[in-house]
């Protein structure tokens, strides 16, 4: 197992400079993801890490070993790629062996290694068969176990689950999870779906145009976002973000969305307001609800909004309301029947209130 520090990583294409002194460190046994739109850099750190990029300035340290300069065969990590990158030629067992037997490793403990690997990942019943006479979770998980039969000090998955399915990818998400229980090995994973960072992740490392803008746990990332890219980026729905205007009146702070929309702030220590600043308030859909007789929070923080676009999805709805012009996405339970045109009065939990300010966008309470 190993720890595997990132300090200063810089690459560059030419003279275009596209990843921007990264500095990370990622603990023995951890499974972090980094996750970030197309181009934010993400795959291509995790090539540098795994070698197959080269590295313009900074270090890499895999255990306590720098490895700039170490070819990726000795770097002790093994990759999970997107498009599987099987042999078709060879059976599972051979795909799943062939880099043992680069290696020299003795004939008994391949099959070992393999057998071992095949029943963690369910596949013994298919060892003596082509690629394509798999589905695509399975070439995943063949894929999965060439990688695990190395028992490397570090696993790297590189949008592994972008091919699948939306049902085989919730079913290959939750067999990584097991993965990772049973095997303990530092994990780097690299997605764009935010879902598979919240769900995968001990800690997310959100990435854009080369940066890491925020890293955290997953709740610390959705609950504390830095900055509006952070609270749109995670979350799904995203973040409602909406620009206004912090008001002071008689020492108390409020937000004007327009001549006719205005809410308070609830009192934060430390959290002072300044009066006519430019924000962008932000609020999860979550927590903008269809106010009924159960609801306690304030009469103040209730306004009145008219259902303009309704989305079934099952358990839950979202509505896109507009209140007093405002338009926000709010979410209701999803037996409630809902209409297009629909007035309600809305309630909004301003507990869970965020505000950035407009020019840096960073959050300020």
């Amino acid at each position: 197992m190993a720890n595997v520090l990132l300090k200063n990583l810089v690459k560059n294409y030419g003279k275009m400079e596209v990843v921007h002194k990264i500095n990370l460190d990622i603990e023995d046994r951890e499974f972090v993801v980094l996750v970030g739109p197309s181009g934010c850099g993400k795959s291509t750190t995790l090539r540098m890490i795994a070698g197959l990029e080269e590295i313009s300035r900074g270090e890499i340290i895999i255990g306590d070993r720098v490895v700039n300069n170490v070819a990726p065969k000795d770097r002790d990590a093994a990759m999970v790629f997107q498009n599987y990158a099987l042999y078709p030629h060879m059976n599972v067992f051979k795909n799943m062996a062939f880099g043992l037997q680069l290696r020299k490793i003795p004939k008994p403990e391949i099959e070992s290694r393999v057998n071992k690997a095949a029943e963690m990942l369910e596949l013994t019943e298919y060892l003596k068969r082509k690629p394509h006479e798999l589905s695509g979770g399975q070439r995943q998980r063949v894929a999965m176990g060439r990688a695990i039969v190395r028992n490397p000090s570090v696993f790297l998955f590189d949008e592994p689950l972008s091919n699948l399915d939306a049902k085989l990818r919730t079913q290959m998400r939750i067999e990584i999870k097991q993965l990772h229980r049973k095997v303990q090995t530092t994990t780097i994973y690299v997605t764009h779906d935010q879902v598979e960072a919240m769900t995968l992740a001990d800690r997310i490392v959100v990435m854009r145009d080369g940066y890491i803008e925020q890293v955290g746990n997953p709740m610390e990332i959705f609950q504390n976002p830095v900055n509006t890219f952070v609270a749109g980026f995670i979350g799904s729905p995203p973040m409602n973000l909406v620009p206004g205007k912090i008001i002071m009146e008689n020492n108390t702070a409020g937000l004007k969305f327009n001549d006719e929309f205005m809410l308070p702030i609830p009192e934060k220590p430390g959290k002072d307001m300044e009066h006519g600043k430019d924000v962008i308030i932000g609020l999860r859909t979550e927590d903008i609800t269809i106010n009924n007789d159960n609801n306690l929070l304030p009469d103040n923080w209730k306004t009145d909004g008219i259902a303009e676009v309704v989305e079934p999805l099952g358990s839950e709805t979202n509505l896109h309301m507009n209140l007093k012009g405002i338009k926000l996405v709010a979410r209701c339970d999803g037996r409630l029947k809902v209409n297009a045109g629909d007035r309600f009065k809305m309630a909004l939990n301003l507990a869970h209130l965020h505000i950035f300010d407009a020019q840096t966008t960073l959050s300020i309470y």
